[in-house]
């Protein structure tokens, strides 16, 4: 066989192993389990790192959106201006004109006249650049006329106590999960919008968690209510707060969950088995949507980015 027989045969099996690495990794991170519960695990190889997927995989398109989330900020302390000002940074470097605030949004009882201290102050240089948040209301929100006052608060942009709104290709449905269980209407209305949405990413976001390794813990009852639903209809991301920490869970039947709650305050987190990435620092989240991916970054009120996800489509 001549040398030149042998370099060719060399680099077209040199070739195909790292196509075969490539097609590994992302049929690894998009890969779905079924009959899922809390403890069971949905989780990336630990050799493979997201920023190696997103090095060897760039997007395949422009970016369509780019969104931050937070959530338990309305305190008005130290805590929640640093992060509002890692926001604002984020901000001048990387623009947006979206905060999905994920409620608690006044400390302690949801009272208005606070509103200045725990919201227009602190996030002022995002308002002031047009930067549109939307709320949902937490269960500190409802000690006050049922949070009625903040629904109206034109800051908030809130079009009811749930309700659902469209970004490029994104729809985002945003719930009160403080009644949800009881609410026949809101639930019946989420499913209706899911099952009538055309939108490429659907997002949902409210308060309380559905997974999570904090505090509180999974809600065994909202992983039984949400879970199918959001696999019926092909929710890629749920986002929420209640729990004073930063966690990004793992594709679970083809939505990952997401929580942002150390916007003011933080308490400790654990791990769990579908855990990808846990901590207690005090942070936001930080989304890039493309046509093929979700990048997700949380980030620090040192400005740094201690973690990187990439949420797929569930037809990848």
């Amino acid at each position: 066989m001549s040398f030149k027989r042998r370099k060719f045969i060399w680099l077209s099996t040199l070739s195909a192993i790292n196509t075969g690495v490539i097609g590994c990794i992302n049929r690894q991170i998009s890969s779905n389990s079924s009959s899922v519960t809390g403890e069971e695990k949905f989780a990336t190889p630990t050799n493979i790192s997201q920023e190696s997927v997103i090095a060897v995989n760039p997007p395949k398109k422009k970016i369509l959106l780019r969104f931050v989330s937070v959530a338990d900020t309305g305190t008005g302390t130290k805590g929640q201006y640093e992060v509002a000002k890692a926001m604002t940074n984020y901000h001048s470097k990387n623009p947006y004109d979206l905060v999905v605030l994920a409620g608690d949004n006044i400390y302690n009882n949801g009272e208005m006249e606070k509103i200045q201290a725990v919201f227009e102050r602190p996030y002022g240089d995002l308002l002031k650049a047009g930067v549109k948040f939307q709320a949902v209301l937490g269960n500190h929100d409802i000690r006050t006329a049922n949070g009625d006052l903040q629904v109206k608060y034109p800051g908030f942009n809130m079009k009811g106590r749930y309700y659902t709104y469209t970004r490029d290709k994104v729809q985002f449905f945003a719930l009160d999960t403080n009644d949800i269980f009881t609410n026949k209407q809101q639930k019946d209305w989420l499913e209706k919008e899911l099952s009538n949405s055309k939108a490429l990413w659907k997002i949902v976001y409210g308060h309380h968690p559905i997974y999570a390794s904090g505090v509180y813990g999974s809600n065994p009852a909202f992983i039984k209510m949400f879970s199918p639903l959001f696999q019926k209809y092909g929710v890629q991301l749920y986002i929420n707060g209640h729990e004073h920490h930063y966690e990004r869970t793992t594709s679970i039947n083809g939505t990952t969950y997401l929580i942002c709650g150390a916007g003011a305050g933080n308490r400790p987190v654990g791990q769990n088995k579908w855990t990808a990435y846990s901590s207690s620092d005090l942070s936001f989240a930080a989304y890039e949507v493309y046509e093929d991916r979700i990048q997700v970054s949380g980030i620090g009120i040192n400005n740094n980015v201690f973690d990187k996800g990439v949420i797929l489509p569930k037809s990848v």
